[in-house]
């Protein structure tokens, strides 16, 4: 769509597309009806399948691909193929090794926005998921939804050798290990193992001589 803030280009025809809600201007009357639905949150387009309303044409077309199953946009590295296009080209950037996204407190970069937009809550403390039983915030959701477990007591995995369950799949994991032997964190120090990352942390510490503890 194109509109355009504050600015005129089309002599007395741009002002009969210009905006009373926010101001901005639309070169073409179907672009303005278009913007017009941000406000009126009017949905004219109908999903066949599931009923399901949408503001623009363009989203019906995208959102039908969910029922069809149809991926029309292709990796020419992998060949892998994807249902909308801004999904090709976050997924390129795999191969690309591209990171258009800064972080200004720390200047690291990340490939998806919404990776810095929850690495951005590190620097400003947020925590934006609350857990409705205890009142505990949480910085992401996913650690959201693996603390709730800790109240309904929900343990989906279990170990496949002695039939241990555990409410979150790292907790799986770890505890694996007692039955492979599998040490997969090494001090780089003495090259001593440790099954569990917390454990090389608490070793490395006979080697500096950190205390964090008083």
């Amino acid at each position: 769509m194109t509109c355009i803030q504050d600015r005129t280009k089309l002599g007395d025809t741009q002002n009969l597309n210009k905006c009373n809600k926010c101001e901005n201007s639309c070169s073409y009357q179907s672009h303005f009806t278009e913007h017009e639905r941000k406000h009126t949150e009017q949905k004219p387009y109908q999903c066949p399948e599931c009923q399901k309303y949408f503001s623009h044409n363009s989203y019906l077309i995208q959102h039908v691909r969910i029922h069809t199953g149809q991926k029309p946009y292709q990796c020419p590295e992998c060949q892998k193929y994807f249902s909308h296009n801004s999904y090709l080209i976050q997924h390129v950037r795999i191969h690309t090794g591209q990171k258009p996204y800064q972080c200004s407190e720390c200047q690291k970069n990340f490939s998806h926005k919404a990776s810095l937009t929850r690495h951005r809550r590190i620097h400003t403390g947020q925590k934006p998921y609350q857990c409705s039983e205890c009142q505990k915030d949480f910085r992401h959701q996913t650690s959201l939804i693996s603390h709730l477990k800790s109240h309904t007591g929900e343990k989906p995995y279990q170990c496949i050798e002695c039939k241990k369950s555990f409410s979150e799949r790292a907790q799986l994991i770890q505890h694996e290990r007692t039955h492979t032997g599998e040490k997969p964190y090494q001090c780089s120090e003495c090259l001593k193992s440790f099954s569990q990352k917390s454990s090389l942390a608490h070793h490395e510490r006979t080697h500096t001589g950190i205390k964090p503890y008083q």
